[in-house]
This record gives structure tokens, sequence and C-alpha cells, in this order.
């Protein structure tokens, strides 16, 4: 695959990832900034990503559902998702509309 498709399909399953919400607050985990980084290589995709805190209860249900979600895309045939530390998670990660609506559930960012 071009290197320009594989940055696109990557493109892809960072904007399929936006459908995945935090199970404790209605936020994307891309809005929340907890995806770190997204490749694609022949159906193959990685994705490292991170959590709010250690010892998040619903790592595992996140995990799931990050690859169940790449896995309905045409273009994906597996996914391994790595759970990362370094960078640390801060509220700076976050984007715009994910501070926004952390705000509108009367969350200060």
């Amino acid at each position: 695959m071009a290197h320009s498709e594989a940055a696109s399909t990557a493109e892809q399953c960072r904007t399929a990832l936006e459908d995945v919400t935090d199970p404790e607050l209605p936020i994307s985990i891309v809005d929340l900034g907890l995806i770190y980084e997204v490749t694609h290589d022949d159906g193959h995709v990685d994705v490292d990503m991170t959590l709010t805190a250690m010892g998040c209860p619903a790592a595992q249900l996140m995990v799931e559902e990050v690859e169940e979600r790449l896995l309905e895309l045409s273009d994906v045939e597996s996914v391994d998702v790595d759970i990362v530390w370094d960078p640390v998670w801060t509220k700076d990660k976050m984007t715009e509309a994910g501070k926004q609506q952390l705000q509108s559930l009367g969350i200060s960012v």
C-alpha cells in the first residue's frame, strides 16, 4: 500500500474512533486525547492509547470497543491496542470540543 493510502486509512481509523466514548463520560476517547497514535499497514492497525488514570476499571472495556469499532471498517483485518503511559495524559491533550463537553457537564478544565 502506498504511504499516502496508509496515512489516509490511519486517519479514517482515527475518525472511526470518535464513535467510542469513555464509559464514565459521554465524551469521545479521541476528544479526551486518549488516542496517541494510529498506524495502518496492509489491513493491520496498531493503536497506542492511554487512560486518564492507572487502574482504570474500564480499561479492558475501552480496548475491546476500540478493537470492535476498527474491525467494522472494510480495510481493517486485525487490530492491536497498546495502553501506554508515556507521555502521561493531562487535560492539555484534550481537543477543544472535549473540553467544552466536560464544561457542559459541570467539570472544570
